[in-house]
């Protein structure tokens, strides 16, 4: 069997999640699951479809390495899809990956290469790029997947996540975005738009990234923020952009936990509290129907933002709300 042949016999698997609908803050608050992909979360779309794509074009063959930087989710999707089609893989991580996520990525992949430096933000993003550069400099046939460029991307959002959500929420009225490589807001709010102008959409990213043009930080949580502005935000339509910070992101995991017993990772927490301080001052309507995406469950998480002593690090009292 083909590798786009092998491609399509599990493409089914990825897209179509369900939607959670919960009555919060006096708003109808719809709740993407990305988690039942295939391989557990939302980057399972761009994955897909850009490695889909790469195949389809004959930019990829068997022998062709394939090398990313991610610490995270994306990193696990592409390690599915390269073991599933026989192709090396080699991802290029950092210390805030998580231990298990660290494990299965040593399991799929016959090499893992971990950065240890930060850049001149205060991240991880800029040191891993160059070691990417590097790494396909080594290998002549090697396919960079670029998330944080390659069209294929947003599209993927664009072409599924976008209708998905118009579909299944009727009068819709805002979305909340996480934002991170710019696809999936860049994919999302055009498809919306589009659809919907008047449909407000909100990009959350998270205190020291510099997306949205913040003084740089150390970050400490993977999947939301980046070290640099990300090319296809250039393709993003959105109305308002909230901050939030690790502490906020610590009280949005739990909230979200108590209120809806949604066990889910850290962009959905930085989410859910920038949805709590919007309509904390802005007037709740039972009118609104909000959207969020869930890309992954909590367990990700169990050493980090479900861990007291980690999260102590970044409260200003030792008081966490408990779940």
């Amino acid at each position: 069997m083909s590798m786009f042949d092998k491609l399509e016999k599990i493409k089914y698997l990825i897209g179509n999640t369900p939607v959670h609908t919960v009555e919060v803050m006096n708003i109808t608050l719809g709740i993407k699951l990305e988690y039942f992909n295939l391989f557990g979360s939302i980057k399972d779309r761009p994955a897909f479809n850009i490695i889909y794509e790469a195949v389809k074009s004959g930019r990829i063959g068997q022998d062709t390495t394939i090398i990313e930087s991610s610490s995270g989710n994306f990193a696990i999707a592409l390690a599915n899809i390269c073991h599933y089609l026989g192709l090396k893989f080699i991802p290029v991580v950092d210390p805030n990956i998580n231990k298990d996520y660290l494990q299965l990525l040593k399991v799929l992949c016959s090499e893992v290469v971990m950065v240890t430096d930060r850049d001149a933000t205060g991240g991880y993003l800029l040191t891993r790029i160059s070691m990417v550069e590097s790494l396909c400099a080594k290998h002549p046939d090697s396919f960079w997947t670029n998330q944080y460029n390659n069209p294929h991307n947003y599209l993927c959002y664009y072409d599924s996540l976008g209708q998905e959500l118009l579909n299944q929420l009727e009068g819709l009225t805002h979305v909340f975005i996480a934002v991170s490589t710019g696809g999936t807001l860049a994919g999302l709010s055009k498809r919306i738009k589009e659809e919907k102008p008047s449909v407000e959409i909100v990009a959350v990213d998270i205190e020291g990234s510099v997306i949205f043009n913040q003084q740089p930080k150390s970050r400490y949580i993977s999947g939301l923020g980046s070290s640099m502005v990300p090319p296809l935000l250039s393709h993003a339509q959105y109305d308002k952009v909230l901050h939030v910070t690790h502490e906020d992101i610590i009280d949005g995991c739990r909230a979200l936990y108590n209120d809806t017993h949604i066990f889910a990772g850290g962009s959905s927490g930085a989410v859910y509290q920038g949805i709590r301080q919007y309509f904390a001052t802005h007037p709740a309507s039972h009118e609104y129907v909000v959207a969020m995406c869930c890309p992954d469950r909590g367990n990700a998480y169990m050493d980090t933002l479900y861990n007291n002593e980690w999260c102590n690090k970044f409260k200003k009292t030792e008081q966490l709300c408990c779940i």
